[in-house]
């Protein structure tokens, strides 16, 4: 069954989301013709023409209430038209949670853009930074609208790299110039040692960063501090060590563990902190629900845990 591309705009009121969509519909090279459902999820200052669109193959359907964001209404929306793709304006006061869950079987997120206003970035972050981390999280790129000749870059990149490294910072000038993040972000530890030393406060960038990229890892030895967590399913020589991570809240903290596999019975207990020396090796395993980083433990040894319990991008 052919799946239908997403389009998904995401940021807050006056970011710019409904300019950046008129724009693109108003361009033939993004809209040549291709039946597609607009779905509006908040009004803002800015409305839609649609009376400049190229062509009469637009569909605008408003969602006022985030409780609408359900599969049988999207499903619904979808069926009422013969459509090639689907654009998404979301609302950033709701969750995206509750549209990744909610998308209906044939429809497939095809790409993630957040705008904002580069003069109120920084104080949204601030004052709403469980609904920043959540539109940064996935997002491909993020479009700083109207940023104005003295924007802090370095505390922008600082905020953005915190939660994702792989996006892409762009900011839009009001003389119309663009201008793209460059700020060198090296990663904490030195991933050509013959030990790769993860240090307690750099835990989260390490776990995030061996997520986004497990490749780089593979066939490296590498040292951390971890708590352990025992399971059945691994028996006498496996286990799980890793540390409590938090993204932006306390109510987001999360254990993010790693599968480690020992040459003789481990006899660490669950709660116990321990510092692993291993090789990352790249496996099927049922722990990961497919491929994941396994470390065969070369060495492991008691250690007093870290200063701050928890880890954090900060």
């Amino acid at each position: 069954m052919a799946k239908l591309p997403v389009y998904l705009f995401t940021g807050f009121l006056d970011g710019g989301k409904t300019h950046i969509i008129q724009e693109s519909m108003e361009d033939e090279r993004f809209n040549s013709g291709e039946k597609t459902l607009l779905l509006q999820c908040e009004d803002g200052e800015e409305e839609y023409d649609p009376s400049r669109f190229w062509g009469k193959n637009v569909y605008l359907e408003k969602i006022e209430n985030e409780s609408d964001i359900n599969k049988e209404n999207l499903t619904r929306l979808s069926k009422q038209h013969k459509l090639d793709r689907v654009i998404i304006e979301y609302n950033g006061m709701w969750n995206l949670n509750n549209l990744y869950v909610n998308m209906p079987d044939d429809w497939t997120l095809y790409q993630e853009m957040l705008f904002a206003d580069a003069n109120t970035f920084l104080s949204y972050n601030t004052n709403m930074r469980q609904l920043m981390v959540d539109k940064l999280l996935n997002a491909e790129m993020i479009v700083l609208n109207r940023t104005p000749a003295n924007i802090d870059k370095e505390e922008v990149h600082k905020v953005v790299r915190g939660i994702s490294r792989r996006i892409t910072i762009t900011y839009d000038y009001p003389d119309g110039h663009v201008e793209y993040d460059d700020i060198e972000d090296p990663l904490p530890f030195d991933l050509d040692a013959p030990v790769v030393e993860i240090a307690d406060a750099d835990y989260a960038v390490f776990y995030r960063d061996l997520s986004e990229d497990m490749q780089k890892y593979a066939g490296k030895t590498i040292r951390f501090k971890g708590l352990v967590a025992r399971d059945n399913l691994l028996g006498k020589n496996g286990f799980l060590a890793g540390r409590h991570v938090m993204t932006c809240c306390e109510a987001d903290i999360a254990f993010h563990p790693l599968v480690c596999i020992c040459k003789e019975e481990f006899s660490a207990k669950t709660g116990d902190w321990i510092t692993v020396t291993g090789e990352v090796k790249l496996e099927k395993h049922k722990l990961y629900r497919g491929e994941g980083p396994v470390i065969y433990v070369k060495s492991s040894s008691f250690a007093v845990k870290p200063v701050q319990e928890v880890a954090t991008f900060y």
